[in-house]
């Protein structure tokens, strides 16, 4: 099945260089596949991954392990931001 996947801030690195300036690409995934198997390949350092969002939704670090998506969905990580 299809996602979006999208990293925002510093996390547009990991991505292919190709979608770096647009900072989203479409993946095929597995339909069990969780946050962490989805990400994992993009070796995304994990104290970096902190907001997490399904479609615009928050998903609590607990439930990342174990969260699936299903087709059409958007996932999208945001590192730590600071501001001031």
């Amino acid at each position: 099945m299809q996602i979006t996947f999208k990293l925002y801030a510093s996390l547009t690195d990991y991505l292919p260089a190709d979608r770096r300036t647009s900072n989203w690409m479409a993946l095929e995934i597995e339909p069990d596949s969780t946050i962490a198997t989805i990400i994992a390949p993009f070796n995304l350092p994990m104290n970096l991954v902190h907001l997490v969002l399904i479609n615009g939704v928050y998903v609590y670090p607990a439930e990342r392990a174990t969260r699936t998506l299903a087709e059409g969905d958007v996932l999208a990580i945001w590192p730590p931001i600071a501001g001031g």
